[in-house]
């Protein structure tokens, strides 16, 4: 379907998704371009709008004034952009952005949702500073050091982060990112090294997935996030190149899906096929009712930040040997409650890091409301102690007055 798409040209395609068979639809203008597709074996469907249109309409969008609480998204299948508006946005403030979105066309659906959008930062585990809670997301590397990647949103540069509850052992210091505008952030391991197991995400159980390579996701694709707020939990692409107008400020460029998350689950893995894809960013809704999560993606942050993914070798083996956007997959997908991956990757790291598992969830280490979140194994390999009794007494300070 991509390769379609770049040859005809965005006057003359609209996007394009994995179909219900599993077979590529791509979105064409006229009957030339849809014989063409055909040709390629893929599928057409003939539709009014250009993606060029489609993003003369939320350029348009952008331009107006900000409305905290609104999203929208480029949907390929239905040919539309949808404006979003969660709970919080004033009905007023909702009838000019309706007013906006109607001036544009007939393509440009609006809806109200329940819930409000939010990052997911408050109560997650593993990794905590006295700036938040937050989940690691994958292991990367720069060819010297090696990094957790996460979210942006979770703390500013110069944050410090611990690996366990009490705040006795340092994990590493964010060193770069960038929120709002994207939402990925670097925390700098202060080991230096992300240790044994940097290729594997948790998914609970003391199961995980052997990471084999970065791409990006396509729409309709069935995707998988791990976290132990919510559990691991999968669900369907909706829309790449999605912008929320969070509280903070706006994220653009996102992967709209319909996976759940709930409050604790920032930054934490989006996967598919052993394929790392994103980091959560945020959403609405929860994990009973239902939602729409956010993630920001991954080749788009190894890019800006000039990492590379920390990766199995292909053939099973743990390997440091970054593989290429677009990597081949390795392993079947994750049912939700499965008792172990397409294949077994125990989660490891030695007996500290069995030792800090244990720690991080049981419940007597956490206060009351504390939701835990087990993102990756990466942030469970600390081997330092912290350096800074300043850094240490704040920490201490700050979540005594939240725990309760």
């Amino acid at each position: 379907g991509g390769d379609q798409v770049a040859r005809l040209g965005t006057a003359r395609t609209a996007g394009s998704w994995i179909g219900a068979d599993g077979r590529p639809v791509v979105a064409v203008t006229d009957a030339g371009a849809a014989a063409e597709v055909r040709r390629a074996g893929a599928e057409a469907k003939v539709v009014r709008h250009s993606m060029n249109e489609l993003r003369s309409a939320t350029a348009t969008l952008r331009a107006t004034p900000r409305v905290p609480g609104t999203a929208w998204v480029t949907d390929y299948r239905t040919n539309e952009v949808t404006v979003e508006a969660d709970s919080t946005v004033s009905a007023g403030d909702w009838a000019r952005m309706t007013e906006v979105a109607h001036g544009i066309g007939s393509f440009v659906r609006t809806e109200r949702t329940g819930g409000r959008f939010t990052t997911r930062l408050n109560g997650a585990q593993p990794i905590l500073s006295a700036g938040g809670r937050c989940s690691a997301g994958f292991n990367v590397t720069d060819g010297r050091s090696d990094f957790i990647l996460t979210a942006g949103h979770c703390g500013p540069t110069g944050s410090i982060w611990f690996a366990d509850a009490q705040g006795d052992r340092q994990l590493g210091t964010t060193v770069g990112g960038t929120f709002p505008g994207s939402d990925f952030s670097l925390v700098k391991y202060a080991s230096g090294r992300a240790g044994p197991g940097a290729d594997v995400v948790a998914i609970g159980g003391g199961n995980g997935v052997r990471i084999t390579g970065a791409g990006d996701p396509a729409v309709g694709q069935r995707v998988f996030r791990s976290g132990s707020t919510s559990g691991l939990h999968d669900g369907e692409v909706t829309g790449l190149n999605a912008t929320v107008n969070y509280p903070e400020g706006t994220v653009t460029g996102l992967i709209r899906t319909t996976v759940c998350a709930e409050p604790g689950d920032s930054g934490g893995p989006l996967f598919s096929e052993g394929i790392a894809l994103g980091v959560t960013s945020g959403g609405s809704g929860d994990c009973r009712t239902g939602g729409t999560t956010f993630f920001q993606p991954l080749t788009k942050a190894l890019t800006a930040l000039g990492v590379k993914l920390i990766v199995s070798a292909p053939q099973g083996g743990a390997g440091r040997s970054p593989a290429p956007s677009g990597a081949p997959a390795t392993h079947s997908a994750i049912a939700p409650g499965a008792a172990s991956p397409g294949a077994p990757a125990p989660v490891t790291g030695g007996t500290t890091g069995a030792t800090l598992l244990a720690r991080l969830l049981d419940p007597r280490n956490i206060g009351p409301g504390l939701l835990v979140i087990a993102g990756s194994l990466i942030a469970l390999v600390a081997t330092r102690w912290i350096r800074s009794e300043r850094d240490r007494k704040a920490y201490q300070r700050y979540y005594s007055a939240t725990w309760g």
